[in-house]
């Protein structure tokens, strides 16, 4: 590479559309249909980005402070039923030399909880990483504690690679232990399917 050269960065932002969910880049337009959706209690897990409180100002805040974020990109989750925001996802931790990403600060309202929306917008993200990125690698992590996060991850058919005991300080001063995750390239296929067959299940 010559000095002075301009690199692309290997993920950027990106709309990604499927049968029940559209992923757009997180931008402050969204801020007004998150805020309906962005109860405190979706937040409690979260180790430091989390809305003050449930307003239109908060959430532009929010996502002020997300796209601020290094090695970070952001997406609004948007229902096809009604073409508005009802959460946010992100790649993050992106390690371009290494072709690994993390799936991650995800959160969904309630009332669209348990429903396509989430295994779908999985799919999108895992198979932009893999078929069009070309990553190697996607971890997904989340606080001990959280055992609803826990078994959606393994339903997608993640492996579990461990706890690391007392990883991170929350900001109430808990120290949580972090459960990691992980798919990668041999694996994506099958689990390709997995969701394939699960998202038809559903409708």
């Amino acid at each position: 590479m010559r000095m002075g050269k301009k690199v692309a960065p290997w993920v950027e932002p990106v709309v990604l559309e499927g049968k029940f969910v559209r992923l757009e880049p997180l931008k402050p337009k969204h801020a007004r249909e998150l805020a309906r959706h962005a109860v405190p209690d979706l937040f409690k897990y979260h180790l430091t980005l989390r809305p003050r409180e449930q307003s239109v100002a908060a959430l532009k805040e929010y996502i002020a402070h997300h796209r601020a974020l290094k090695n970070t990109i952001g997406f609004t989750i948007v229902a096809r039923e009604t073409m508005k925001p009802v959460g946010s996802s992100s790649y993050m931790d992106i390690r371009d030399e290494h072709r690994g990403l993390e799936i991650g600060m995800t959160w969904i309202g309630k009332d669209w909880q348990g429903t396509a929306i989430n295994p779908e917008c999985k799919l999108l993200l895992l198979e932009h990483a893999f078929e069009r990125l070309g990553a190697e690698r996607v971890q997904l992590k989340t606080d001990g504690r959280n055992l609803q996060s826990q078994r959606a991850i393994e339903k997608l058919g993640a492996a579990k690679e461990g706890v690391l005991r007392k990883h991170m300080t929350m900001p109430d001063g808990f120290q949580r232990d972090t459960v990691m995750y992980s798919v990668i390239a041999e694996e994506w296929p099958a689990i390709k399917q997995r969701l394939i067959a699960r998202l038809a299940a559903l409708g």
